[in-house]
């Protein structure tokens, strides 16, 4: 009944709080004379009844004593009542001193009005406390109330059992702090004891706990995973708060407490970068991105808009993409200069426009078609996009003067297995043999790069390849999909019971990314520490139990089969390919087989007259002969390993 209580009217509670001064003056007069009510003056009382009323009238008005809601009263409205109350203390006390130089007596003394302000700041309090813990009281007895867990003791977790408090649909309970702060272990907030973290385990049974709330940003993702599994272990529910940026704005609310995302567990310790050393390097730079409307090219412009760059190119053919990241720039960095640029990396004259217009100074290059199973279909726009463009990007930036070129690859080049991955290792080769001619001494070059003449007044270009694996939340993730299978009530569909891959956060990647092509000289491939690799079914299983469910249970798992190209698992390195380490603990280079360049251009030559033409399978065929340790895998072009004859190798050097 009493959970259904409309909020009181605040001229209710402003009438509340004048009868109480009243009250508290009463309490004050009788005080001052010992309870002998015959020594009271009440001609005297009534009109410091009087005066009280009107000075209170004026205060508390002006104060706003009477604005919060009783039930949600805070430190903060403490603080205002108690600022009323003196300042109606010292209203009173002068007016009182101002009627005694007029007529020669007071209405009130100078005891009473001390006496008055303790009394009418305790009973004003003291009401409010009452029915704020009244209305605790009637939400916590409810027979289905859920018993909760808060990790994380600082300001965030205060933040979070607050939040319950203040809101009467929630039917929690908090049981309990923990924290890995043993300094905390054993105090209280808000009458609730912190306890050991360490002792998660046996509190979750003791207590029969029902759900933890993830309530700190310092847990060691280690430490995360430890405690999930001991909650997916007996059956509690996760749950994380936001993002540390909206509790500082203050608009938290119990809806936003959610499950717990898989990501937050893959996430791995914050990488450090060389701030200092990027910030030298791109200090009022023009820098051009491609691909930069998609998850990893749209990440590297925020990263970059971090450094004191000049003018940032966002270069894309897809229109919707493209504006929604100029509008979020435009929102974010309204004083940053920056230019959308819409354009297809294959479009010599476009790219010409582009170069010659804006002269970049750095390239970023990440526009590539990446979905390995449409790839696999579409052979010939896999090479015209991920090789011809790439080799587009690097030749106008040479003969542009860009000093460095960084083009972002993939672990899927690796001893390749599909038409996408062997694309983006040609691609690699391309790059890598045209740093190597540029920094021979003879600068020669054929097919296209003799434009390069004064080599004196241009800085010859660096080109840097990184390569990494899978990140969460890009474009066709497999977490975003099991996601919405889970939602639909399943199944969620694992292609293979024993295929793994590595993750990697967007901001993760592309902050190392900057940082490998601020370290960058020219024809590395470096190759970014991945982690451990992950299994995907166990990630699947994972995440249905995050969403409070069973799998095989109340979400079935299917195994669809390996999909046209897909392997189990994925490299890094190929057999034949070994690493040096870096001043970077979490980049490396690779020790890759390197190119004759001019053999390299001879063999796009027919590369591109095949993919110009659409003939899917004479692509391949030459996709294999650039790329000898190119074997497919469930995919129609697996004959054409069986039917390969001894052809020769690409030269090496």
């Amino acid at each position: 009944m009493f959970t259904k209580l409309e909020i009181v009217s605040r001229w209710i509670i402003f009438t509340i709080d004048i009868c109480l001064s009243l009250l508290a003056l009463l309490f004050a007069v009788i005080l001052q004379h010992n309870f002998i009510i015959d020594k009271i003056n009440f001609i005297g009382f009534y009109k410091s009844v009087l005066l009280v009323i009107a000075v209170n009238t004026l205060v508390f008005y002006s104060v706003k004593t009477f604005a919060g809601i009783v039930r949600y009263t805070s430190a903060q409205d403490s603080f205002r009542i108690l600022f009323s109350v003196i300042l109606s203390s010292l209203v009173i006390f002068f007016t009182n001193a101002v009627i005694i130089v007029g007529t020669g007596s007071s209405v009130v003394s100078n005891v009473a009005i001390v006496i008055y302000t303790l009394f009418s700041f305790l009973m004003l309090i003291t009401y409010r406390i009452i029915v704020k813990y009244f209305f605790m009281y009637l939400k916590n007895a409810k027979l289905d109330k859920i018993r909760v867990i808060i990790y994380g003791a600082g300001e965030a977790g205060v933040a979070t059992k607050r939040t319950f408090d203040h809101d009467a649909k929630v039917n929690k309970t908090i049981i309990a702090f923990v924290d890995d702060d043993l300094r905390k272990v054993g105090k209280t907030i808000d009458g609730v004891k912190i306890l050991d973290a360490s002792q998660l385990e046996h509190l979750i049974v003791k207590h029969e706990v029902d759900e933890i709330i993830f309530a700190s940003y310092t847990i060691l993702p280690d430490r995360k995973n430890q405690v999930v599994d001991v909650c997916l272990e007996h059956n509690v529910k996760i749950l994380n708060i936001p993002s540390p940026d909206v509790w500082a704005r203050g608009q938290v609310t119990t809806a936003q407490i959610q499950n717990l995302n898989i990501e937050d567990l893959l996430n791995r310790k914050t990488i450090e970068i060389d701030i200092d050393g990027i910030q030298n390097q791109l200090k009022d730079k023009r820098i051009l991105i491609t691909g930069a409307a998609g998850s990893i090219g749209s990440e590297v412009v925020r990263q970059l808009l971090k450094f004191e760059t000049g003018l940032i190119i966002l270069c894309d053919q897809s229109e919707t993409a493209l504006h929604n990241i100029y509008l979020e720039l435009e929102e974010t960095h309204a004083n940053t200069n920056f230019h959308a640029f819409i354009g297809d990396v294959k479009d010599e004259k476009r790219m010409e426009f582009l170069f010659e217009t804006y002269k970049p100074h750095y390239v970023y290059h990440a526009a590539a078609y990446k979905h390995v199973p449409l790839m696999e279909d579409n052979p010939a726009e896999a090479i015209k996009t991920n090789v011809m463009g790439t080799k587009m990007i690097a030749d106008k930036s040479v003969k542009h003067g860009v000093q460095k070129f960084v083009m972002i690859s993939t672990d899927k080049a690796v001893n390749p297995t599909n038409v996408m991955g062997a694309s983006k290792r040609i691609a690699e080769i391309y790059v890598q043999s045209l740093n190597n001619s540029l920094h021979h001494t003879d600068h020669i070059f054929s097919n296209g790069l003799s434009y390069i003449n004064d080599l004196n007044t241009k800085p010859i270009t660096k080109f840097i390849t990184t390569r990494f694996g899978n990140v969460l939340g890009s474009n066709g993730s497999v977490i975003p999909r099991f996601k919405q299978q889970i939602e639909k009530g399943g199944p969620v569909t694992v292609t293979h019971p024993e295929i793994t891959r590595y993750f990697m956060t967007i901001p993760e990647a592309c902050r190392l990314v900057l940082e490998a092509g601020c370290m960058g000289k020219g024809g590395e491939i470096f190759v970014f520490d991945m982690g451990k690799s992950v299994k995907i079914v166990e990630l699947a299983k994972k995440m249905i139990r995050l969403a409070g469910l069973v799998p095989n249970e109340d979400i079935q798992i299917a195994y669809s089969g390996l999909r046209p190209g897909e392997k189990l698992f994925e490299e890094l390195l190929n057999d034949n390919e070994n690493t040096m380490p870096t001043h970077h603990e979490k980049i490396m280079i690779g020790k890759v087989r390197e190119y004759d360049f001019n053999e390299v251009q001879l063999q796009l030559v027919k590369l591109a007259g095949y993919a110009v033409t659409d003939h899917t399978t004479k692509v391949v065929q030459q996709m294999k002969v650039m790329v000898p340790e190119f074997k497919s895998k469930n995919s129609i072009f697996e004959e054409l390993d069986v039917a390969r004859q001894e052809v020769p190798e690409i030269p090496q050097n």
